[in-house]
């Protein structure tokens, strides 16, 4: 069986919509020290409705967030 590597893609999102962290973190109410972590990979979970309210704010899906790699 594969193991998996799952990590989030955010911080290139925000890079091709040209859009920042602080702008993120004021559309969806999260605060910047979370849309922070969130970015910089630093987090092990991430909760539904958090999930829910970027993906509403950058009009994507939660499969545009998250990346999936295989493990060597």
């Amino acid at each position: 069986m594969e193991e998996y590597n799952m990590r989030i893609n955010l911080k290139q999102i925000l890079a091709d919509q040209k859009k920042t962290q602080y702008w993120l973190s004021k559309t969806t109410g999260i605060s910047t020290n979370n849309i922070g972590d969130i970015c910089n990979e630093k987090t092990k979970s991430i909760r539904f409705d958090t999930i829910e309210k970027i993906c509403q704010a950058l009009n994507c899906t939660p499969n545009d967030i998250f990346i999936c790699d295989t493990k060597n």
